[in-house]
């Protein structure tokens, strides 16, 4: 660790931004206790989402963060979500922004843009680490699966507390079709069903994904994790099912503690 490295540790705090389809978000994480310090700071994600507009935005959220009296040192990293794959920093899907993402060094565009260090996760991934660090997945160790159910599946594989990264579970072929175009939160209302039939979809798909991880524990995220007493009772697994606990948070956080993990200025 470096003196820099060493002072922006003891400041404590880092900058943490989610990138969404509708909306960008930012916080100064406290990862210590793994919560936002002051409030949160939202801009409309721009349309089209180029790289070069989304880039523009970020920094504008970092500059106005970097302003407050609770910021990180000066020039400390950034952690960044992206809603696609990230592989060594570099874009490899883009569902819900522009597809001039794809095969964009996404790293290396920021961290020239901000002109700090920044590590890019893939937005789930991001949720599913703070949850298994500060969350329902504190302190178990094997397999936690963390599953977002929202406009498609989004999936996180931790192991002993460490990230497997990538892992696409909202796209396993369940009955013949994609699991997230018949288990997602969209997919229940735009069918119209009533929260005892989606009960029977999401029990397939998560029987097939229990099958083939033996997970100990399920996480659930997502805006209808807030309506999980409407389908949980319906769902019979050997594995302990809850429902995330940090909510809207969990992406500017699991981004923050991404980058301290990878500047190791968190354990």
């Amino acid at each position: 660790m470096t003196k820099k490295d060493e002072k922006i540790h003891k400041n404590g705090p880092l900058i943490g931004i989610d990138v969404g389809g509708t909306g960008i978000k930012g916080g100064v994480v406290d990862l210590k206790k793994g919560k936002l310090v002051g409030d949160r700071l939202r801009i409309p994600t721009p349309q089209p989402a180029t790289p070069e507009a989304v880039a523009e935005v970020i920094a504008q959220i970092v500059d106005e963060l970097s302003s407050r009296s609770d910021a990180p040192a000066k020039g400390s990293p950034v952690g960044v979500t992206f809603p696609g794959i990230i592989q060594h920093g570099v874009v490899r899907s883009a569902a819900n922004v522009d597809k001039s993402w794809i095969d964009t060094d996404i790293d290396s565009l920021l961290t020239k843009r901000l002109d700090r260090p920044v590590e890019v996760i893939n937005d789930a991934d991001a949720a599913g680490l703070a949850e298994a660090r500060y969350g329902a997945g504190e302190g178990v160790n094997g397999t936690v699966l963390v599953i977002t159910l929202g406009t498609g599946i989004g999936s996180a594989f931790i192991f002993n507390g460490h990230l497997v990264p990538n892992a696409e579970l909202g796209h396993l072929e369940v009955d013949g079709h994609d699991a997230e175009t018949k288990a997602s939160a969209v997919a229940r209302e735009r069918d119209g069903l009533s929260w005892e039939e989606y009960s029977v979809l999401l029990q397939r798909y998560l029987s097939h994904v229990e099958f083939l991880f033996s997970p100990e524990l399920f996480i659930i995220g997502g805006g209808i994790s807030k309506r999980s007493d409407e389908y949980f009772p319906h769902l019979k697994l050997r594995t302990p099912i809850v429902t995330a606990e940090l909510k809207n948070d969990a992406g500017i956080v699991g981004a923050a503690l991404d980058v301290a993990l990878h500047h190791k200025l968190a354990k």
